[in-house]
């Protein structure tokens, strides 16, 4: 082969590879915007319908603007998610909601990270969203209360777990919506149970579809599995005789997680 052959193909092969990173680069950031709206209907929808009903009744009570709050920081946290997806600028301080750890292990003990109560969380949670449900022609429950269930995390990153699993739900489940929160052999386990048709596949299929850009159906779950990851923990399905029953279990606090005897 001539070197003007040889020059040739390289010069080609080259292109060819800056072709397909640029690709890969467009394709992530326009995966992030995708994510990043996902992201902020949700909470600023239910944000605004709390507040509606919230003015009908002429009266927004401390732990609903807690609620409301709750999920514009959820808001502002995507905004920032995208912001630094997109700026194409350092690595991250640390893994994103999609971008586990390869070997998943208790999260980082970061400033930003601290003590999570996870039923106290999950009362907010259901708060926030009531409205929306009640939108939707779904009954949303809490269980029953208990003792605090603490894990270690970022308390918005697990809002946004909550909130996802929380719209899935009452997105493609049926008219009842139950959110539990309990201790399982030193783990702390959200229950999501609705009486709808149940998941159209597994949870790791669904995820894997929405990570790759094919299909919105996972993306909520996928998220939630991400945060999960980040934080020592999984979610999953549980086999449930009616409609679907998810699982995001996290690792407690030692002992603070515990129910008290």
């Amino acid at each position: 082969m001539s070197l003007a052959a040889t020059a040739g193909w390289l010069a080609t092969l080259l292109l060819v590879l800056a072709g397909w990173h640029v690709q890969r680069v467009v394709a992530a950031r326009s995966e992030a915007v995708t994510r990043a709206c996902h992201e902020l209907r949700g909470p600023l929808a239910a944000a605004r319908l709390g507040l509606d009903l919230g003015l009908r009744g002429q009266s927004l009570s401390a732990a609903q603007l807690r609620a409301i709050g709750l999920e514009l920081g959820r808001a502002a946290l995507a905004l920032d998610d995208l912001a630094q997806a997109t700026a194409g600028g350092g690595p991250r301080a640390e893994p994103g909601p999609l971008e586990p750890r390869a070997e998943p292990g208790p999260v980082d003990p970061r400033p930003e990270s601290g003590l999570v109560d996870l039923r106290a969380l999950l009362a907010d949670s259901v708060l926030a969203w009531r409205a929306s449900a009640a939108a939707a022609g779904v009954e949303l429950e809490l269980g029953e209360p208990g003792p605090a269930v603490l894990v270690r995390g970022q308390r918005l990153r697990l809002a946004q777990a909550a909130g996802n699993l929380i719209a899935n739900a009452i997105e493609h489940g049926g008219r009842r919506v139950r959110i539990e929160v309990s201790v399982v052999e030193n783990r702390a386990r959200v229950g999501v149970l609705d009486d709808g048709p149940g998941l159209p596949d597994t949870v790791s299929a669904l995820t894997r579809r929405a990570r790759g850009g094919r299909g919105t159906r996972g993306r909520g779950l996928a998220i939630v599995a991400g945060i999960a990851a980040v934080h020592g923990g999984r979610l999953h399905a549980v086999t449930a005789e009616r409609g679907a029953h998810l699982a995001l279990e996290l690792p407690v606090a030692g002992d603070a997680g515990r129910p008290s005897s």
